[in-house]
């Protein structure tokens, strides 16, 4: 039952303190639409896209309506497209297309998938595929895409690393036009979730439903609101409860909103993701929640542990409050995306290194991070190779979506505005690992892969 003190206390996260559902994510099976011929494969993907999400946006906006939750995003997430490419063979950039074309049919904000699984090898299509990523994002708006190298269980397929330095510089270089906008859209990862609702990342996993609901929740704001009504006298045990009835609360709101889009399409409900994605806006960052815990600036010493903390306590708060909470879920650190980032890495205490050793205890990695655009590719593959080496040795999620700024270099900035936001060029170390990159291979899975 809910009390008026409940409703009172929801209607102020939503509007003085940035809560939101950041996106409602339909996931699509395309397995059925394999054909020899690419051709009626793509008509095959367009059709069933437009069967199944023509009224996503509508219903969304219902739901907006009805209960005065905004809703920020309606996306779109399919199978690997390479999988599909392996049957048909041709010209990926059909499927890239396609997938477009889609989107711009049923109006969703962004569609997810083209993407290949590689983190043991290359099945027919993969190679193809990913050679083919920056032509397709320059030629497309609304088309995101994903590589996965690496999982605790099959370790990290180091050509696959190789290759996607190269791939992220041209993608960047393709659309330097575009603020570089092509490397933005995608996202290199090891232990990719299969259904993770939020792009650049988002792909429907082999092992999913036809056609399923996932929601992705968000709240920075929320958090640090009650962190501050609660007072600096109060001790880390304390703070952590209070993150965990915090992330309860907004999890039942993504739970409701969910339930409510499955029945209203006669489509599954997946997950919640309750992660703490932030975003450009003032008040909305988990930078500012890390520096109400008692950091003084992110990136200073400490900066770690709070967000070890933080990421701990919104896990739990989220179990608690749903039995579907699944994709990420927890606090993201994109620093273009983040307002007290942005802050702290233009006054040089966030560097690349301590974000790093932050993506150890949050949930994702390196995220949205524009670097010198000279920086060689290579360089670009080893800042993958050790975002994926501490996920395998975690057995968790990290991922890589790294920005070369074309013609920029460091203390210039990138603005891709709205959700993607602004962010100042960072520097990197620049010792060459090519002997290594160039070695290939695959490093082999850690012990902590033998659990069976």
């Amino acid at each position: 039952m809910l009390n008026m003190t409940d409703i009172m206390e929801t209607i102020t996260m939503i509007q003085e303190e940035s809560l939101d559902i950041r996106t409602v994510t339909m996931g699509i099976s395309l397995l059925d639409c394999c054909d020899s011929d690419i051709g009626v494969s793509c008509e095959k993907v367009r059709a069933k896209i437009y069967k199944h999400a023509r009224e996503l946006v509508n219903t969304g906006a219902v739901i907006e309506q009805k209960y005065g939750i905004p809703i920020i995003n309606k996306r779109i997430s399919v199978t690997p497209i390479a999988m599909l490419l392996g049957a048909s063979g041709g010209d990926p950039l059909r499927y890239a297309l396609s997938l477009e074309q889609a989107a711009n049919d049923v109006n969703v904000n962004f569609i997810g998938g083209f993407s290949a699984l590689v983190h043991k090898g290359f099945s027919p299509g993969d190679r193809e595929l990913i050679a083919c990523i920056p032509e397709a994002l320059s030629s497309t708006e609304r088309v995101c895409a994903s590589v996965n190298v690496g999982s605790t269980k099959s370790g990290i397929n180091m050509d696959a690393v190789a290759l996607m330095g190269s791939v992220i510089k041209r993608a960047a270089i393709l659309t330097a036009d575009r603020q570089c906008i092509g490397a933005a859209k995608l996202v290199v990862f090891c232990n990719a979730p299969e259904d993770n609702p939020f792009m650049a990342g988002a792909f429907h996993g082999p092992g999913e439903p036809d056609c399923v609901i996932n929601v992705g929740v968000s709240g920075p704001g929320v958090v640090r609101a009650a962190l501050q009504k609660a007072g600096a006298g109060r001790d880390l045990t304390d703070v952590a409860e209070i993150i965990k009835k915090t992330a309860f609360k907004v999890t039942r709101m993504g739970q409701m909103v969910g339930s409510e889009a499955s029945a209203m399409l006669g489509v599954p409900f997946g997950i919640v993701d309750l992660s703490l994605a932030p975003t450009p806006a003032i008040g909305d960052s988990v930078a500012h929640i890390l520096e109400e815990i008692g950091v003084e600036t992110c990136g200073g010493y400490g900066t770690t542990a709070a967000l070890a903390l933080l990421n701990d306590a919104v896990k739990k708060g989220g179990v608690m409050a749903s039995s579907n909470v699944g994709g990420l879920s927890g606090a993201f650190i994109p620093v273009s995306e983040d307002a007290g980032m942005i802050d702290a890495a233009r006054a040089g205490v966030l560097t690349v290194e301590k974000l790093e050793a932050m993506t150890a205890v949050c949930s994702v990695g390196l995220d949205m991070i524009a670097v010198p655009g000279d920086t060689h590719e290579d360089v670009l593959s080893a800042l993958i190779a050790d975002e994926a080496a501490i996920g395998m040795v975690n057995g968790k999620t990290t991922a890589v979506r790294i920005i070369p700024a074309i013609g920029k270099d460091v203390g210039d900035e990138l603005r891709f505005g709205g959700l993607l936001g602004s962010g100042p060029v960072m520097r990197l170390n620049t010792a060459s690992p090519s002997k290594m990159i160039s070695r290939g291979g695959r490093i082999p899975a850690p012990i902590q892969s033998l659990k069976n």
